[in-house]
């Protein structure tokens, strides 16, 4: 999904099992997501742009713009190449759609957090990205559908050739002008942008790499484990 799969981590397993973990980690990340903004100190280039959008157009929330996001980026998928878009591509809209009710309700549930002391901010950042890395790894190991966005980007790769990575990093870096871009013609400057989404860029494929390592070494002393 975001990183290389890996044979040793994803499930390929029972379906009803795997779609159980999928939705643990939608729930798991939007609860991180949720708890970065309550920190108040920045936060990803794709969730600065979407909570940027509600200043604009505060009768929508960001679950809304988070869902027109992705069905934009759909859309983009489709036009990139055509031949290669399936029918079953259609099917991200689902658990983009399922992401956007939990964003908005655990954005709801977080709402009553109000932290004052700056290291105080930068300790729930941490945690949080902590959460959405939880997310993002459950997603992963789940091994099933793509989110639009992801989609988009595995798109652009396999028809260019260029590194994932690089890819992703121009992909965010556009959200991030963008929402900085909107802020600054519509609202005076750019909101939402701040020492967190750097914090965010760094730590959360991190917290991702490490899930992988400890959990390869829960399931090798599992294997070896008698009985």
């Amino acid at each position: 999904m975001l990183y290389d799969k890996d044979e040793g981590v994803v499930d390929t397993g029972n379906k009803v099992r795997r779609w159980i973990t999928y939705v643990a980690g939608i729930y798991v990340l939007t609860l991180g997501l949720s708890l970065a903004i309550r920190a108040g100190i920045g936060i990803s280039p794709q969730s600065s742009l979407t909570r940027t959008m509600t200043l604009v157009f505060p009768g929508l929330t960001q679950g809304n713009f988070n869902l027109i996001l992705e069905i934009i980026m759909l859309v983009l998928t489709f036009l990139v190449w055509p031949r290669a878009f399936k029918p079953a591509h259609l099917l991200s809209i689902i658990p983009a759609l399922v992401l956007a009710l939990l964003l908005d309700f655990n954005l709801a549930a977080t709402s009553w957090i109000h932290i004052g002391p700056y290291p105080a901010k930068v300790m729930l950042l941490v945690f949080a990205d902590a959460m959405l890395a939880l997310g993002l790894f459950l997603m992963i190991r789940a091994n099933l559908v793509l989110m639009p966005i992801d989609l988009f980007v595995n798109t652009i790769q396999r028809k260019t050739g260029w590194k994932w990575g690089n890819i992703k990093t121009v992909f965010d870096c556009t959200l991030l002008a963008l929402s900085a871009s909107i802020g600054l013609a519509l609202l005076g400057a750019p909101h939402f942008i701040r020492e967190g989404t750097i914090i965010n860029a760094i730590l959360v494929g991190q917290y991702v790499r490490l899930y992988f390592f400890l959990f390869k070494r829960y399931s090798a002393r599992t294997a070896v484990s008698p009985g």
